[in-house]
This record gives C-alpha cells, structure tokens and sequence, in this order.
C-alpha cells in the first residue's frame, strides 16, 4: 500500500515512436533548497518552476509548521516569507515528510541547531530507512535525537540551545548528509567545515552562496572541503527552478529504446554533480544532444534531444561516478536491456538505502521480465541482448524511480510491463502519466 493512499496498479504497453516535447516538472533538490533556504532568510523569497509533487509540497507544509510563511500563488509563483537563521519556531504537530528522504534529512539539519523540539515520520518506505547517518553528526553540534532502533522515524530531535560549530567528514558520498551539517551549520557560530572524499550534488554550497552565506569550496588531498561561517543573515532570492535531470531521464530513456523516437527535453539542469546519467548514455552509443546551452540562476542549463538508438553498447559504468547519477541507475538498467553486452555498474551500493533496495528492485523486476542480471552488495550488471520479452508484473516498493523504469519498459518489451503500484509517481513526477502519454506512450491504470 503507498503511503499516500490506495494502491495505484499500473501496466504499459509496447508503443509507436515517441515524439514530440517533454516539459518535465522542476528540479526536485533545488525545489526542497529553495523552500528550505527561504524559510531560513529574512524577507520574501520568490520562486517559480517548483516541483509540486508530494515530496516537496509535504517540504512547504514542514516551513510552514516551523513558523515560516509559505504562499502557492494563481501564476504557479510561489513566495516564502523567512523567519531567519535560528528563528524557527517549534512545531505543534508532527511532521510527516511522506516519502522524501532529502526532505526529511534537510529539515533535520536546518532545525538541530535552533533550542526547540520536533518529531518527524513518513510513509513506510521512508520509516524503514536510517536516518542515524544525519542524527549522528548533528548531535556533535549539541542536538538530541530519540527514535526506533537503528535511529529510524518516526523520529524526534532536541536542537542545541547552544550549538557549536563542527568539522564533520561524511562518511559516505552523500548530498543529504553533507548539506544537513551544512544546514544545521547556519546556526552555530564560528566555522563549520564539511569534508567529503567523494564530490556530490553541490546544489547547498550553490544556494547558500547565492542567499549571501559565507562559503568556501576547496579541493584538497583529503577531498572536498566546504567551509562555512556561521549565523549569517540570508537574504531572501528570486529563484527560477530548472527542470529536473532526474525526472528527465524518463522520458529521454524511453525514447532511446523505442524505434522511430525524437524527444524533445527542454530547460533540464546539467550541473555537473547531477549529469553523469547523460554521460554514460553518450558512452553507450546514445543518440543524445545538448542543445541551447546556458547559465541559469548559476546553474548550467541546456535541451536534450534523445533519439532511437539501436547500436547502445554495455559498458562499465565507474564508482566515481555513482554519486552524479545515484538516482538514474533504476532507469539506466532498463536502458542496458536493450543495450548489447555487459553493462557493469560499479559502487553503488547507496541503492540498497534508497526508497527501496534498488538494486534488488530492478534486479527482480527486470529477471521477471526475462532479462538476465547480476549483482552484488555493491554492484550491478545487467546483460543485454537488444530486446526484453517482458510480460511481468514488478513490485514497486513504494520507490517512485522503480515504477516510472517499468513503465518506461513497457513501452519496448515484446509484452506489456506492469507494476504492482505506480501511486509513488505522484511523490516526484505527478504529470509523469500525461506527459509519456502526450509522447505516445500507452501507459494505463490497471
């Protein structure tokens, strides 16, 4: 059952070329920053191309219990009227951040340094995944935490009354880590410092410069090292969300394995943190272009044209890189189906931590649907032989990026794909079933 309401059955069928323009929704990690970041500066933030999907909007409705003012105007504007660093006030309620895990982490970080006390839950899937890799390096500021065995929510943190400031290496490549120290920094006075050995999504470090945040970035032998000095006053931004890369893959995957396909992609964020996806597909053989490329509100901005492309070769995808792609290797492995040989992916046992343990996942679903896949705690390959017999129903997992990569398929197996619950959609990509449908595709609710 998804946390969200009734099971949602879903089935997709093999369908004609996919063609056409794809405006996919705004980028889901500057969507939860930007609203985050707003609440925490002084005066009126204003914001267009947010994500409205569950994730984010249970993010508003979270600035909102914590004292901030949060509008949705008629022009799909929004405006966030800050309570500045260290103003949050304590919420009467719990809150529920659903499904989101970057949600729920920032929101963590951002309040663990202000003297006041929350209690946070979620859906199943997020109450099943460890949070102690966030409550542990904010308790070193002076914040508290109470929760289920193995610090899972539902969850409540003491903010220090006096916090200090910290210098915290993260122990695994992880944005949501680093940028909840980076957060739960704002206000502790001094410097806080924030190592980590492998780069991840830089969106914090961008964003807080931009509120008026003193931060540095320096590339050091130890790694990356984010200084940042504490108990600014943020000013509030005029922020224009690009378009989700993560979301983008979807539509631009599917039009990579089914014959005759031209997509369109426009105004899809390329930081080079977030990119590695389109990278790997090029590598493969995929007839993928950036076209218009551009600087947007200090991000790197461009249009994906993604073709059929039949010739896509497996390749081994590196450990390094899995932190630029983390999100993508769902929808990588259906890919890799109809790709030709081994496609290998390294170092990405983050998965198994995920929504749901991705990797197994796709492993099943995909072996259902007569692929043949191998994986180990850390790794995963996928055989591809150019065409899937498909024909299964997968289970979802309550993980979003696990029904829209079945979906997407579905719509090149031989037989149609089906999922057990496609409900999850909703948490990030709500227009995902009109959209694919606008493109061509025959995805239906079963």
């Amino acid at each position: 059952m998804s946390g969200h309401g009734t099971p949602i059955p879903m089935t997709s069928h093999k369908c004609g070329p996919l063609t056409g323009v794809a405006d996919v929704p705004g980028d889901k990690s500057i969507s939860h920053r930007s609203l985050i970041l707003g609440a925490m500066a002084v005066g009126e933030t204003k914001v267009t191309g947010l994500l409205e999907g569950e994730d984010v909007l249970d993010t508003a409705k979270a600035m909102r219990a914590f004292g901030a003012e949060v509008t949705q105007h008629e022009d799909g504007s929004w405006s966030v009227h800050g309570v500045g660093v260290g103003g949050f006030a304590e919420p009467d309620q719990v809150i529920d951040c659903g499904n989101s895990g970057t949600g729920v982490r920032l929101i963590m970080g951002a309040m663990a340094t202000c003297p006041i006390t929350a209690t946070f839950t979620g859906d199943a899937s997020l109450n099943s995944r460890p949070m102690g890799r966030v409550t542990d390096p904010i308790a070193e500021f002076g914040a508290q935490s109470y929760g289920r065995e193995g610090g899972r929510l539902p969850l409540t943190i003491v903010g220090a009354r006096n916090p200090v400031p910290v210098t915290y290496t993260v122990p695994m490549p992880s944005a949501q880590v680093k940028s909840a120290v980076l957060l739960a920094g704002l206000n502790a006075p001094g410097k806080t410092v924030v190592i980590e050995k492998e780069a991840t999504r830089d969106h914090t470090e961008r964003m807080l410069a931009g509120f008026g945040a003193e931060v540095s970035v320096e590339e050091t032998e130890d790694g990356r090292v984010i200084t940042l000095t504490g108990q600014p006053e943020l000013k509030p931004q005029t922020i224009i969300v690009p378009r989700d890369p993560s979301s983008a893959a979807f539509p631009v995957c599917a039009a990579l394995i089914v014959p005759g396909s031209d997509v369109l992609v426009p105004n899809i964020g390329l930081n080079p943190t977030r990119a590695g996806l389109y990278y790997t597909l090029q590598e493969m053989g995929a007839d993928l272009t950036f076209e218009n490329m551009r600087e947007e509100g200090g991000e790197p901005v461009a249009d994906l044209r993604a073709k059929y492309s039949p010739d896509m070769v497996g390749i081994t995808v590196p450990a390094e890189r899995a932190a630029s792609m983390i999100d993508e290797y769902p929808i990588l492995s259906v890919v890799s189906a109809f790709a030709k040989g081994r496609c290998h992916f390294e170092g990405v046992k983050e998965l198994r931590v995920k929504e749901s343990d991705r990797i197994a996942a796709m492993a099943d679903g995909l072996r259902a649907n007569g692929v043949e896949v191998e994986d180990t705690e850390d790794t995963m390959t996928v055989i591809g032989t150019g065409s899937v017999q498909g024909g299964a129903t997968c289970v979802s997992h309550l993980d979003h990026r696990i029904a829209m990569s079945f979906m997407c398929l579905g719509m090149a197996a031989d037989a149609p794909v089906s999922v057990d619950d496609g409900g999850p959609i909703a948490t990030s990509f709500p227009i995902f079933e009109p959209l694919m449908a606008s493109l061509g595709a025959r995805v239906e609710r079963t």
